[in-house]
């Protein structure tokens, strides 16, 4: 009996890591809607993303990804991937700020730290299980970081732009917080998504826009509507975007298989921020040798944006509690920061 019981367990034993090998082998196919058509964020965010999962999946896991507007509208992403249309998305979380303005505090305001920081937070602070347990808990999806830029472009204007009388009643396309903030500093800010940008400063429907980072908006072409650069981006001092993953599809994979997604989407994220860097200290040169014009905010400027930023956050903590409780946390890890400039930067003649 004693040897039947011991066989017994060796097959019971063998069947539960035949199982496991065969869950963890699961092949899986996935469609991922985006708000982007093409660009960096196609390139080294959505499909450097899928290639990642591809290889490190050794083929097992497939993400096709779709430009923006082929499976639903760009500025509603998580919407596509909540209803199942796509079982991956990947966006800006701060699109969804009209529902929960918590939402800008993962994808960046004028008020945010510099990207650095703001990566610390995310993954060795706690920011990426506090942004999860937000999607899931207002929107009921699985989000994570994907992809980060540095600070962006204020504007490419067809007008030059450096004082605050400048921006009195600039028609300009933005999104997020800044919709608020700069109406509120005088602007006439609208919205619209980055595959119509192009066409409305081109048919002078806006007179300026914020995008991405110096390099990201080279390939949009804004260079041959607009004459003026406008540096720095006050209004978006760095900007997170998200991997969001519908919990039908989440649940198909094994828990091996879900850390394979988690490492993809963090090595993705680090590498954009590496190549985003590296590349726009090229693209200054390039946005001059084609005739634009750079002009840096004056320092009213860009203080008065900061100082906006900073306020309107402290205004909507006062009202949506969860809002606060996300704001108290970067707050307080950023203040550990507050000295970093002594024993980081050395000074230079």
């Amino acid at each position: 009996m004693k040897t039947i019981n011991k066989l017994l367990a060796t097959i019971v034993a063998s069947l539960l890591i035949f199982s496991s090998s065969v869950i963890a082998a699961d092949k899986h196919k996935f469609k991922m809607a985006t708000s982007w058509g093409g660009g960096p964020l196609m390139e080294i965010g959505a499909k450097a993303f899928a290639e990642n999962v591809k290889r490190m999946s050794n083929g097992r896991i497939q993400i096709e990804v779709f430009p923006s507007g082929t499976l639903g509208p760009g500025l509603k992403v998580s919407e596509t991937v909540k209803n199942g249309v796509a079982d991956m998305g990947h966006t800006w979380i701060g699109y969804d700020w009209g529902k929960d303005k918590t939402a800008v505090l993962f994808g960046g305001y004028a008020g945010s730290s510099d990207t650095e920081k703001m990566l610390h937070w995310l993954y060795r602070a706690g920011g990426a299980e506090l942004q999860r347990e937000f999607r899931d808990q207002k929107f009921g999806l699985i989000s994570m970081p994907l992809f980060v830029r540095t600070s962006e472009v204020f504007l490419h204007s067809r007008k030059p732009v450096k004082t605050l009388k400048d921006l009195q009643g600039l028609k300009l396309r933005t999104a997020g917080a800044w919709l608020e903030i700069s109406k509120g500093m005088g602007a006439s800010p609208v919205t619209m998504p980055g595959g119509e940008v192009y066409t409305a400063l081109e048919r002078g429907t806006i007179d300026a826009t914020e995008w991405g980072t110096l390099y990201e908006n080279k390939s949009p072409g804004f260079h041959k509507v607009t004459k003026y650069v406008i540096i720095p981006g006050v209004h978006q001092p760095t900007a997170p975007f998200e991997l969001l993953i519908n919990k039908k599809a989440w649940g198909k994979l094994s828990k091996e298989d879900k850390k394979l997604v988690e490492d993809a989407a963090f090595m993705t994220t680090m590498n954009s921020w590496l190549t985003i860097g590296d590349e726009d200290a090229k693209a200054l040169e390039f946005f001059k040798s084609k005739g634009n014009e750079i002009i840096e905010l004056a320092a009213e400027v860009q203080y008065e944006g900061r100082e906006a930023g900073v306020k309107w956050a402290e205004g909507v903590a006062k009202e949506n509690a969860y809002f606060k409780k996300i704001l108290d946390h970067q707050l307080a890890y950023f203040e550990l920061w507050k000295d970093s400039g002594k024993y980081r930067n050395v000074k230079v003649r």
